[in-house]
């Protein structure tokens, strides 16, 4: 394996070893020279190799980003432009990152950047070599922080966002609409600004792709339930319609209880009916829904299931589809009954496209 002639920072030595060794795949390549940043000449750009294939010599011009997400994807390719633009000679850009997200290879293959990461993925093409590895796994640290988006504080904010694309929000109305700190808006507005999900105004903070958003949270979405409570009523039809109308007028204003999935979907987008009744309810709310609706235990075969949500964030948007009714937000609905089976899958699909289509 050739060897630096320069130390590096640690990062810079991890990018030209796996550069290395992607081109090591290749038995007719040879790596003849291979430049850092920190080599007594300035590079102005992070790594610079110079291979020969078959006697004809090609130069790539690497650019490293210690983040890989697409905002700092989109500088390393003006970064590569420019400095390919001034170099004289033609020569291959290749970006370089600790991870690249199937969005940030995407932007790079529309840019006609080649590119590789430290967990194996790489397109690599120049000359008459073309290699392309594209793997479906994440590192760990990048599944945590991709989750951590949409743990239940952070899906407080994503859910004030969601329910009206199209408003521009300053920090601490944010804060104040989603009941969370400035601090957690801040990272949960940094996180959408290097995935391109936002974007700053001169106004505050906008969402730019609420589709790319919503299939993100629904790829890792897990229900919020604490406990699950399984009852039987003998009500049905428009009594029990009437019921769950009564039930909801008898309510404080601002109780913490709302139909969830299917039952949600219902009066938001009807598509499949189920003989179940679903809902979302604070415990100290339970003895009030069990009174209405005529609840009883579940040994003559479960029609209404109440759960428990572990924070109260389902709450605070809740939805009236018409006067009188109070269900989850469509946001809230479509992903409950995105992970309910085939059936809620279908459910689920009809209620985006007829609710959750955002026109920009």
């Amino acid at each position: 394996m050739l060897k630096l002639q320069f130390p590096v920072k640690e990062a810079g030595k991890q990018a030209a070893d796996a550069l290395q060794a992607l081109l090591k795949e290749i038995p007719a390549l040879k790596l003849k020279t291979l430049k850092t940043e920190d080599s007594a000449i300035d590079l102005g750009i992070d790594i610079v190799a110079r291979v020969d294939v078959s006697g004809e010599a090609y130069f790539l011009v690497c650019e490293v980003k210690q983040n890989g997400q697409p905002r700092f994807v989109r500088d390393a390719i003006h970064r590569l432009r420019s400095y390919i633009a001034h170099l004289g000679k033609p020569a291959t850009p290749v970006l370089i990152a600790p991870y690249l997200s199937p969005a940030s290879r995407e932007l790079c293959q529309e840019n006609q950047i080649s590119f590789l990461d430290f967990e194996g993925n790489a397109r690599l093409a120049f000359g008459t070599v073309f290699i392309e590895r594209l793997l479906s796994s994440k590192p760990e640290p990048e599944r945590r922080e991709f989750k951590s988006l949409f743990r239940p504080k952070s899906a407080q904010v994503l859910r004030v966002l969601l329910r009206d694309p199209k408003r521009v929000w300053r920090v601490v109305d944010l804060a104040e609409s989603a009941e969370v700190s400035l601090g957690h808006v801040s990272n949960v507005r940094s996180a959408l600004l290097d995935r391109e999900w936002a974007e700053i105004v001169p106004e505050g903070l906008l969402v730019t792709a609420p589709d790319a958003l919503l299939d993100a949270w629904k790829s890792s979405y897990e229900p919020p339930v604490e406990e699950e409570m399984r009852f039987y009523t003998t009500l049905h039809g428009s009594a029990l319609e009437q019921s769950i109308q009564e039930m909801f007028a008898s309510m404080p204003t601002k109780a913490d209880a709302a139909l969830a999935s299917y039952s949600a979907a219902h009066w938001i987008a009807p598509f499949a009916r189920t003989g179940t009744q679903y809902l979302y309810a604070d415990t100290l709310m339970l003895e009030h829904i069990r009174q209405s609706l005529r609840l009883s235990s579940s040994l003559k075969g479960e029609n209404v299931i109440v759960s428990a949500p572990r924070d109260r964030g389902v709450f605070l948007d809740v939805y009236e589809p018409v006067p009188g009714i109070r269900c989850t937000s469509p946001v809230q609905t479509y992903l409950d009954l995105s992970v309910s089976g085939e059936r809620g899958r279908e459910a689920a699909e009809h209620l985006r496209r007829t609710r959750l289509t955002w026109q920009k």
